[in-house]
């Protein structure tokens, strides 16, 4: 990458457009196209995030992430994987030619090579106080991706870490609003059906959440719905 300048204009272009995004899904999306738009030879892009152990993919911009995501969960190795599962040591990872031979991830780099890819790079995507998975960088060509690439996958990194940190934050609160709404609708619905107090109606709720296993925002909605308890 020799156009620092413009590319630090197009960083900056991409940090308003991810704050302007409407959820978290739509924050992804435009760090994933971003990565294929901004980093010179990547073919394709997505973010791997592990829950309980297991791999789920967010955004791919092609069906090969979701494939090279899936076999890294299988196997139990490979570059943004690795990235994805902890933030101690290394935080950027580059297989620069996938035809080498397979040193450091022997069970991956070879299945690899059968979806045609030809080089990859894996990023954390952290701040400070959590990790959010790993941001990955495919290119179907052997040796594609330079020092200077892996410096401006790393810089797209950052911005992409607090952008889907914020919009996951900003998700919650919106859900948390919700669910008390919610639940204060339901209280007020069975304060006035059966002549409880409000701490009697919270109690009711809560009461049936634990008989049953169900959440308590799930027995509020349904209270709000039928205008009285399940």
């Amino acid at each position: 990458m020799d156009d620092w300048r413009g590319f630090a204009e197009q960083m900056a272009s991409l940090a308003r457009d991810l704050l302007a995004q409407e959820s978290v899904h739509d924050t992804l999306r435009r760090i994933t196209a971003a990565a294929t738009e901004l980093v010179a030879d990547c073919d394709a892009a997505g973010i791997l995030i592990l829950r309980g152990g297991k791999v789920q993919s967010l955004a791919p911009t092609e069906q090969v992430v979701v494939d090279s995501d899936e076999l890294q969960g299988r196997v139990g190795e490979g570059p943004c994987f690795d990235a994805a599962r902890t933030s101690s040591g290394e935080r950027q990872f580059r297989i620069g030619d996938f035809t080498d031979e397979a040193v450091r991830w022997p069970k991956y780099v070879p299945q690899a090579r059968r979806l045609n890819l030809g080089s990859m790079m894996g990023f954390l995507l952290f701040t400070e106080d959590e990790d959010l998975g790993a941001l990955n960088l495919y290119s179907y060509r052997p040796g594609a991706f330079t020092e200077a690439d892996e410096k401006a996958g790393w810089l797209l990194a950052s911005h992409a870490a607090v952008a889907f940190s914020s919009a996951r934050t900003q998700a919650q609160l919106q859900e948390a609003i919700g669910t008390r709404h919610t639940i204060g609708e339901a209280m007020g619905i069975l304060m006035g059906r059966h002549r409880l107090t409000e701490d009697q109606a919270f109690a009711a709720l809560r009461r049936y959440s634990q008989d049953h296993n169900v959440k308590l925002r799930e027995v509020a909605a349904r209270v709000c719905e039928r205008g009285t308890m399940p």
